[in-house]
């Protein structure tokens, strides 16, 4: 059928064009450039952004990303003397609530129009849609997903137990944790030693014991909630697990003891699904180690949501702008996201990608079983450790507590307790 120009059509294109934000309209009048910073340097993590960069760089892109090896907070260092330069990167690693924060002190870029152009929204979960729209207009946009409070046990370990059943709640672990150390396990649980390491274990155990507990006492800081029986009887729980932990692991990276895990010394591991793209990366086999969500003793899953996204900054610059909106096509283009999450272990956060064929594992598609799970039954939260569930302070504020809890015996649950309030109250 022949296409008729009319000088309505012709009004309306022009309509739309101007609707898109200048950085989308400036893709066609310069070579996209991306200037990046992220604490992706190494590892899985660090394979997977580099992959992404050479997917930009197959698009004619230039892509100058700069890592900041180490912990969230060095990077956010190097963030903020950007920004406070002048000289903000075109998008950042950033995530959860510290997205609304940041956008407060610098100028962010609208993607309303190429989130939409890409139909993204519909297939994102609506309360992650919300941390990265705080104002009613997305300003960064997430790429993976993990779960937090996911079980990784040791095929070994498991044999020195004689137990094949992997547990669902924590009386279940608890008793397995017990059959491995007396079958010769020497750490029934895999432990590092960082903060972070310490933050995970307390959050699943809190929301494997009462999911509405965490969100009230965790996401809302309810103060009534946060000196509430489940907050001691977590407490409680995370005393029985760092007494099955090795001592004399101090502030190691969990990645550390990867190989005692899997020759059995050690036997299960709370960690993010993060954990699967760093065994394999490792060398290790998937026969090696099995998968499955953490223990919950409603019995369904819980899952502790945290997501990788990214931010961006407004920039005026031409080359930056189109280089931003090649990036925010990439980062939701369904093929980027497969790419990414095979490498790193990640789901997508794309609900519409098919998960059943070669490149993903039994624990991905467990884990984004769960995921559906989860939020079908009112189930899924946002991770403390990991910045989602509060902004940066906050979050430090209470994972001092937890960390000296795990670190210091004489402390009792109830103690705790009423030190976590407390440090809520106070970072307030």
């Amino acid at each position: 059928m022949p296409i008729t120009t009319t000088r309505r059509r012709l009004l309306a294109g022009s309509a739309a064009a101007l609707a898109l934000p200048a950085f989308a309209r400036a893709q066609g009048a310069a070579k996209p450039r991306l200037t990046a910073i992220s604490q992706w340097s190494a590892g899985s993590d660090g394979a997977a952004i580099t992959a992404l960069g050479k997917k930009f760089e197959e698009k004619g892109g230039v892509w100058q990303h700069s890592p900041v090896p180490g912990f969230t907070t060095e990077m956010m260092n190097k963030l903020r003397a950007q920004i406070m330069a002048g000289d903000p990167p075109a998008c950042s690693q950033l995530k959860g609530p510290e997205i609304a924060a940041w956008s407060k002190i610098a100028p962010t870029v609208d993607l309303d129009a190429v989130v939409a152009a890409a139909g993204y929204e519909k297939v994102v979960a609506p309360d992650l849609a919300k941390l990265h729209k705080p104002a009613g207009k997305w300003i960064a946009l997430p790429l993976q997903i993990y779960s937090t409070n996911m079980l990784f046990l040791s095929k070994r370990a498991m044999d020195k137990a004689k137990a094949d059943k992997i547990p669902v709640t924590w009386a279940e672990f608890n008793d397995l944790a017990e059959k491995m150390k007396a079958g010769g396990v020497a750490a029934p649980i895999a432990n590092g030693g960082t903060r972070p390491d310490d933050g995970q274990k307390f959050e699943a155990a809190l929301a494997g014991i009462n999911p509405a507990a965490y969100r009230a006492a965790i996401m809302n800081l309810d103060k009534k909630a946060l000196e509430g029986p489940e907050i001691k009887a977590a407490f409680a729980q995370l005393r029985k697990i760092a007494d099955w932990m090795d001592p004399n692991v101090g502030a190691q990276h969990f990645s550390t003891n990867l190989k005692r895990f899997i020759d059995g010394d050690m036997g299960m591991m709370i960690m993010g699904g993060w954990a699967q793209g760093v065994l394999r990366n490792a060398g290790f086999k998937f026969e090696d180690f099995m998968i499955a969500p953490g223990p919950s003793d409603n019995g369904k899953p819980v899952f502790l949501l945290n997501a990788d996204a990214f931010i961006f900054w407004q920039r005026k610059e031409a080359d930056l702008q189109a280089g931003q909106t090649l990036m925010a096509q990439l980062v939701m283009d369904p093929a980027i996201q497969t790419m990414y999450s095979q490498i790193t272990g990640s789901i997508p956060v794309r609900t519409d990608v098919d998960l059943s064929g070669e490149g993903w594992s039994e624990g991905q598609r467990t884990t984004a079983k769960a995921l559906k799970d989860a939020i079908a039954s009112n189930q899924a939260v946002l991770s403390l450790a990991h910045n989602m569930a509060q902004e940066n302070g906050m979050t430090a504020a209470m994972i001092d507590v937890i960390t000296e809890y795990v670190k210091n015996k004489t402390i009792k649950p109830e103690q705790a307790a009423t030190r976590l309030a407390e440090a809520v109250e106070g970072a307030r």
